[in-house]
């Protein structure tokens, strides 16, 4: 049988960086084995469930280039489904209804603090009639967890696990409100869209086992199930902001490129012997859960940031223009015209070699569709008595050069041989040209970014900074 898994977001915010994870292992898994990869909103949480989180989702999955079949379900609209399950399992007596009023509910907590355990229902109402209720309280509808024995799972990331059913409580199905909730939605929601594996977070190991008995009440075939480890930073703690968990969105602000970002997540607790760089092709090829580790992943930032940079020199200039644009036009409200963005176009092979992401890579190619303010080394560059003698040197040398031999080829075998003339080594020479024509003394080669100005505009800034 061919897997079908999916994703089940709360659409209470953006897409985390940690249920992307989720999102690419789960996407990946369906791919490696031709499976389906359903998505399913898990949107019960009225008060914090909305609209914009839901399209944020949509937009952070399309973004990583995680497709999806069919519709996505919305759990919310399969309430009626859910309330029919809790009242069949009524009806086989594997559930009741409990008459607890919040009071009892709050006395048992604290009981269960005082003696330092967690708190639990103490299943007062599972075998009482409801000719005892008390009038004026709605009851809740509990599902009967065995309470003797054990109950084991193999998980196929975390081996087999075992809890006795001792510590699982009567846990709530249906709400006094009459609303289904969390575990049994998951249940009906995921035997009813033929779910095959279950692939999520550890944090969900609990929940699993509350799971595996409501398939088992209702006669269902459980999922297989396989819980990856969740994510810390590099302290070991749990990821917050300050580790980078941010949503998908943020990180392309920031300048991410989707693959490098989906390169470094899938490598979070998950590898292929000593492979780095990964391929959406050789992910699905490769993928499988045998090697997920157990041990929590540490998001480096700086790992991925220079991760990031491998794919941007790799990537087509075109696409780069492209992605970088936006970025450009947002600085001082520009606006770039055609030949500006050519140049740009023509530039972008040696502007990409130094940036590790788009937000850098715009910063760098400023210079190209405007003369920049000198920055403080720049101005020392230029300010100095021998930066303006080899400006000056220049100049001449370039003014003479013929237009139609202003090649990075030529460029730099004639200012070469100016270099060799006066005695000056070719770095020292390039480096007042570097300054006028970018503002910067960190730039791609003078002689490129000579070539792709053009010879006028050139010898323009070469002046100007002589001036």
């Amino acid at each position: 049988m061919l897997p079908i898994v999916r994703f089940a977001p709360s659409p209470t915010g953006y897409l985390h960086i940690g249920s992307a994870r989720t999102a690419l292992f789960n996407w990946l898994y369906a791919h490696h084995f031709g499976g389906k990869f359903l998505l399913r909103v898990e949107d019960t949480d009225r008060a914090r469930s909305t609209e914009e989180a839901v399209d944020a989702i949509y937009k952070g999955l399309q973004w990583l280039g995680i497709d999806w079949e069919g519709e996505p379900v919305h759990q919310f609209a399969r309430k009626d489904r859910h309330i029919e399950v809790a009242h069949a399992l009524l009806e086989k007596g594997l559930a009741y209804r409990c008459y607890c009023s919040p009071e009892e509910l709050e006395a048992m907590r604290e009981e269960a603090r005082q003696k330092k355990l967690p708190p639990r229902y103490d299943g007062r109402w599972r075998d009482r009639s409801a000719a005892e209720a008390p009038e004026g309280v709605s009851p809740v509808i509990r599902f009967k967890s065995p309470q003797t024995g054990e109950t084991t799972i193999h998980d196929l990331v975390q081996g087999n696990v075992t809890v006795p059913n001792s510590q699982l409580d009567d846990l709530v199905l249906l709400r006094a409100d009459g609303t289904p909730t969390f575990n049994l939605s998951v249940v009906v929601d995921d035997h009813d869209m033929g779910i095959t594996h279950v692939i999520r977070g550890d944090d969900h190991l609990t929940n699993m086992f509350r799971q595996f008995q409501i398939f088992q009440a209702m006669g269902w075939t459980p999922p297989h199930y396989a819980h990856i480890p969740l994510i810390h930073g590099m302290d070991g703690a749990k990821l917050s902001k300050r580790h980078g968990a941010l949503g998908v969105e943020a990180y392309q602000e920031m300048g991410f490129l989707p693959e490098a970002l989906c390169n470094y997540l899938l490598r979070l607790g998950w590898s292929h012997g000593d492979a780095e760089i990964i391929s959406t092709q050789e992910a699905i090829q490769w993928f499988d859960l045998d090697h997920v580790g157990k041990s929590p992943a540490r998001f480096d930032f700086v790992k991925l940031t220079n991760l990031n940079g491998h794919y941007i020199r790799e990537a087509d200039d075109a696409r780069l223009v492209r992605l970088v644009r936006p970025f450009i036009e947002g600085k001082d409200d520009l606006v770039l015209n055609d030949a500006q963005v050519d140049l740009l176009m023509r530039g972008m092979t040696g502007l990409k070699q130094r940036a590790k992401t788009l937000l850098e890579l715009a910063d760098n190619a400023l210079f190209y569709v405007a003369p920049q303010p000198l920055d403080a080394e720049a101005q020392k560059v230029l300010s100095s008595e021998e930066g303006c003698h080899i400006l000056k040197l220049t100049e001449a040398f370039l003014a003479a050069h013929p237009a139609e031999a202003w090649t990075e080829e030529a460029l730099e075998g004639g200012l070469r041989g100016i270099a060799e003339a006066h005695d000056i080594k070719l770095g020292k020479l390039a480096q007042p040209l570097r300054a006028a024509l970018t503002g910067k003394t960190v730039s791609p080669s003078v002689f490129d970014i000579m070539q792709v100005l053009g010879k006028e505009e050139s010898l323009g800034r070469i002046r100007v900074a002589i001036s």
